[in-house]
């Protein structure tokens, strides 16, 4: 209990305070009758219900007629006239308890998003020629260096000129596996170096970094509502005119036309209102939304909105793209083809001799294919690299060429009925005689089957791959992955085409997602109805146009945050059932005369601390 008064901020301490105290003086209130009785019940309502009185004025000086607050106010100014001043002040007492339960609840989720997302730095070591100093962050220029030294954030977007070290990149991909760079790669605001001194040079100001900008979504992503959020905000608008209406109906209405006394249905007219509150309504929906929000960033998934989310909960077709999406965007060995004058082994040595001082990606993937195969090079004497053809050694063995077709044909060196090979390949041959080829392909990313039986398990009819590659090898990989329809070498604008035929032939309810990385991807992002892009290694444009952006770039992750956006649908509308059910039955209570305001703050403060608690079921895991 300490603990928890000590994480209290100044002004919940203060109503915590108040709230003893005017309890204890309602307790005395309530052994006492008569004048002691009002006078301990009128200061015991003063103080905790001040503020409220005070901000329905307010609201009344604004034109607000129908707030919560003001119908609080009436309803327990109205049961003091009628001398019910116990019941007055436990209203008010528990309202404003409830209002700061409420706020903690809100505070806490925001606090929990802030402390997952806001790592930026805010100091970085800019090195000069002969010293390194310590600079705020948003000081620091492009193309200035900073030293990042081992357990240390790096300030700003930058690449890496000098040392070599793993990252822990969790805060921006959600990815708990270390990532090593070394010179030349790039680095993200937010990541840690683990065990080694990098020197970067910076690319982007403090404000345009990769955690800025994702800080900058997260931040925006409440103001855009879901369609459920639009229709509650609506529905209060009608909803507490109309009880205000029935409460006047109820406390004038009724005894002048009965011939009753005022002061029983005017108490039932002030029970009515109590009850009527919307603020379960009101307040537990948009917590719900932007609890899913937080617990999807906590998954390693931006969603910009609470619109997006729920229309996650609608999909029916997913379009893919193939390469840096499905695939892991770079190249591995597929298939070793000797000759048949050649063997396996001879080929690799061959091929292991000619790349492995290649500084070309294909040429690297090669040499590290060989090595993981054991394979031992020749002692090269002199190396020939020939740009956009190959490679040509000298050995003490022969002359070994390694390149493409156009490389075999300089060389005058006869394929020998050589298939056509529609991957990428890379033909060898040693003194003019052709001893095969070494066909690399892109391959799908680890977990990128489970994912696309995960979207199937969760209701999506149909999974489509758009991609500019050639036919035959996104077909081929399409099959591997599960995908149902392909439509390869397409162009940006043909993309955009079959993803509007697609959504022709949707139902009105149903949606469609694109889910892409490249600038090529960002008209299609743009016009689906969730755009979907990597964020780890996807372009600027893409990750703009998105409307949910993947930070560790895997697949699986669009399956966690469909499976959020479900849940956090379903609270939603546990909260609105929830509210809508208790409500409706204690205002028929009420109306009969048979609710007292005690019950009619259970079901105000008590419906809507409940409905909150509901909602904060999807931020447990941000504490995770």
């Amino acid at each position: 209990m300490k603990n928890v008064l000590v994480e209290l901020e100044q002004d919940e301490k203060k109503v915590l305070l108040e709230s003893a105290a005017s309890l204890v003086l309602l307790a005395f209130g309530l052994v006492n009758s008569g004048m002691w009785q009002l006078l301990l019940c009128l200061v015991a309502y003063l103080i905790s219900g001040f503020a409220i009185l005070k901000e329905a004025i307010e609201d009344l000086s604004k034109g607000e007629f129908f707030g919560e607050t003001l119908l609080m106010s009436i309803a327990t100014l109205g049961a003091f006239a009628i001398q019910q001043y116990p019941e007055a002040v436990a209203v008010m007492l528990f309202y404003r308890l409830g209002e700061m339960f409420q706020d903690i609840a809100v505070k806490r989720s925001k606090r929990s998003i802030t402390k997952l997302l806001d790592v930026r730095p805010q100091v970085a070591n800019i090195k000069t020629k002969d010293k390194v100093c310590k600079v705020a962050a948003k000081d620091v220029a492009v193309g200035q260096v900073i030293e990042v030294k081992p357990g240390e954030k790096i300030a700003l977007d930058g690449i890496v000129i000098a040392g070599e070290s793993y990252l822990n990149t969790a805060a921006l991909t959600g990815e708990s596996t270390p990532r090593f760079v070394r010179q030349g790669q790039e680095v993200l605001s937010g990541m840690i170096a683990l065990d080694g001194r990098l020197e970067v040079k910076v690319q982007k100001a403090y404000e345009d970094s990769a955690i800025a900008k994702i800080l900058e979504l997260v931040q925006n992503a409440s103001e855009k509502k879901a369609v459920t959020e639009n229709f509650i905000t609506r529905f209060s608008k009608i909803y507490t005119p109309l009880v205000v209406l029935g409460a006047v109906i109820l406390g004038l209405g009724v005894p002048l036309f009965t011939q009753q006394e005022f002061a029983s249905w005017i108490y039932r007219a002030l029970v009515f209102l109590v009850i009527s509150c919307p603020c379960a309504l009101v307040l537990s929906i948009p917590l719900s939304f932007f609890g899913g929000i937080g617990a999807a960033s906590s998954a390693g998934v931006l969603v910009k909105g609470g619109n997006y989310l729920e229309a996650l909960t609608a999909l029916k077709i997913v379009a893919f793209d193939k390469t840096g999406t499905l695939t892991k965007g770079k190249f591995s060995v597929s298939a070793v083809c000797p000759s048949q004058n050649t063997t396996k082994e001879e080929l690799l040595r061959c091929v292991a001799t000619a790349e492995q001082s290649s500084l070309h990606p294909i040429g690297q993937c090669i040499w590290q294919y060989c090595q993981s195969q054991a394979i031992a090079p020749y002692n090269s004497m002199v190396v020939n690299e020939l740009a956009g053809l190959g490679v040509i050694v000298q050995t003490p063995y022969g002359v070994i060429s390694a390149g493409n077709i156009k490389l075999m044909a300089k060389q005058k060196i006869d394929l020998m009925d050589e298939q056509k090979c529609e991957n990428t390949a890379v033909y060898v041959a040693k003194d003019q005689e052709f001893l095969g080829r070494i066909e690399l392909s892109d391959t799908l990313k680890n977990d990128a089957k489970a994912a696309l039986v995960g979207l199937k398990e969760l209701g999506i009819a149909k999974l489509v791959m758009l991609t500019g590659d050639k036919k035959e090898p996104s077909q081929l990989l399409a099959k591997q992955a599960g995908i149902d329809e392909v439509y390869a070498q397409l162009l940006p604008a043909e993309k955009l085409k079959w993803l509007e035929r697609f959504k022709y032939n949707l139902g009105n309810n149903e949606k469609i997602a694109f889910v892409g990385d490249g600038i090529n991807d960002t008209p299609v992002l743009a016009r689906a109805d969730v755009g979907i892009a990597m964020g780890g290694l996807g372009a600027d444009a893409a990750i703009e146009a998105a409307d949910v952006v993947l930070m560790s770039d895997e697949p699986s992750a669009l399956v966690r945050v469909i499976k959020i956006a479900k849940k956090t649908k379903r609270i939603v509308w546990e909260n609105i059932a929830l509210a809508l059910c208790v409500k409706g039955f204690f205002l028929l209570l009420g109306a009969f005369g048979i609710a007292t305001m005690w019950e009619a703050v259970f079901s105000d403060v008590g419906v809507t601390l409940l409905a909150v608690l509901n909602a904060l079921r999807l931020l447990y895991r941000l504490d995770k």
